[in-house]
């Protein structure tokens, strides 16, 4: 919402504050139970609305805390939401589902480094014309992505201690070990250490009436800002922030048998059932990085993208390494010939997008069709 003088408000709206109060009151009267078809569209209807609320209080604590400490909340925020759904289905569904945490991961990754970033990219493009972001930054978010990517997905693949495409429980470990130390250390790199290298560079000027990439910068890049809330209001957002992550876990609990029953209907694959996860806990990611680009702020949308994307796999793998002790089946983690073919493509795009600092919607375009490509061979492989 903006002010007649341009600044952006955060309004103490009653939906935002509702919604998730609503959702849980839901959660617990429906939980366990047969719903008809009225029912679960009541519940997809505050599953949305609760995601909504959800991105909403997590944009008010972001704006208290600060750069780049705001981006790291909702980055979390959705990892909580991921590991729920992931070890709670996988308690339900039994061996069948030893490839849900692989194939939801890996749909985190393409999305949100090719469908969030590509967004963001297009969007700002669209007004700038060329987008301007910190590589040392940006890389560095993206070699640690990479990394933990092929840590944790690609090397099962190819080793040999344990039949099929997963790891010893010593390998296990390493991987789960590997990847918390990794996350770990970018969220110091990225809060304490380098902290400038993930703040938006002074904004370039528009270089429409000159040759592409021929503008000069400008001061203000992001001096557009809401007032910043006060602790308390922070502190209502954030308990709020709470309440809809556990009402959206919950709730998408209560709908995954209708998904998994209209993903088996339809005659999809079913890692298609993880794709439907990660669209929707990147949902809350996606929003809050697009008016991030829509207000020229394109290297808030890559820290939202790229920290969304390295959580998914930093703390995913963890938590569902520590799961996997008492779950039931092995768990399958190694990508398939044609999801490796995607990732490396996807790196390659990747540093391309990232070594120069700038992009313009050539970028964008080649990032979006990457995750188009990559979400039609999921349903059709």
């Amino acid at each position: 919402m903006r002010a007649p003088d341009g600044v952006t408000r955060f309004p103490a709206t009653a939906p935002a504050t509702v919604v998730p109060l609503l959702a849980v009151v839901a959660l617990v009267a429906v939980w366990g139970r047969a719903l008809p078809a009225v029912v679960e569209v009541v519940v997809v209807v505050l599953l949305a609305g609760a995601v909504l609320a959800a991105v909403h209080h997590a944009e008010v604590v972001a704006h208290r805390v600060g750069e780049p400490f705001g981006s790291l909340i909702l980055a979390v925020a959705v990892t909580v939401i991921e590991v729920g759904l992931i070890i709670t289905l996988m308690v339900s569904g039994g061996p069948d589902t030893a490839t849900l945490a692989r194939d939801t991961v890996f749909a985190a990754v393409m999305i949100t480094c090719n469908g969030i970033v590509g967004l963001s990219l297009l969007l700002t493009a669209v007004r700038r014309r060329v987008v301007v972001f910190n590589p040392e930054g940006t890389g560095a978010a993206l070699a640690t992505v990479l990394t933990l990517a092929t840590l944790s997905l690609v090397l099962p693949t190819f080793t040999t201690g344990s039949p099929g495409s997963a790891f010893t429980g010593p390998q296990l470990t390493f991987a789960a070990v590997a990847s918390l130390f990794l996350y770990a250390t970018f969220v110091f790199v990225q809060n304490v250490r380098h902290r400038d290298y993930f703040l938006p560079p002074p904004r370039e000027a528009p270089a429409a009436r000159g040759p592409v990439g021929g503008g000069t910068v400008t001061a203000g890049g992001d001096d557009e800002h809401a007032p910043v809330p006060s602790p308390a209001t922070a502190l209502v957002s954030f308990a709020l922030l709470i309440v809809a992550l556990v009402a959206v876990v919950g709730l998408a609990k209560v709908e995954s048998p209708t998904i998994e029953g209209v993903v088996a209907d339809a005659g999809l694959p079913r890692p298609v059932v993880g794709v439907v996860i990660a669209l929707l806990v990147l949902l809350p990611e996606t929003l809050a990085a697009a008016r991030n680009a829509r207000r020229d702020r394109a290297q808030i949308s890559l820290n939202l993208a790229l920290g969304s994307a390295m959580a998914s796999i930093g703390l995913t793998i963890p938590a569902i390494a520590v799961a996997s002790l008492w779950l039931d089946g092995p768990l399958v983690l190694g990508l398939g010939a044609t999801q490796i073919v995607l990732l490396g493509l996807t790196a390659a795009v990747g540093i391309l997008t990232v070594m120069p600092g700038r992009a313009t919607l050539l970028q964008a375009w080649v990032h979006l069709a990457l995750c188009a490509g990559y979400l039609f061979l999921a349903t059709n492989p």
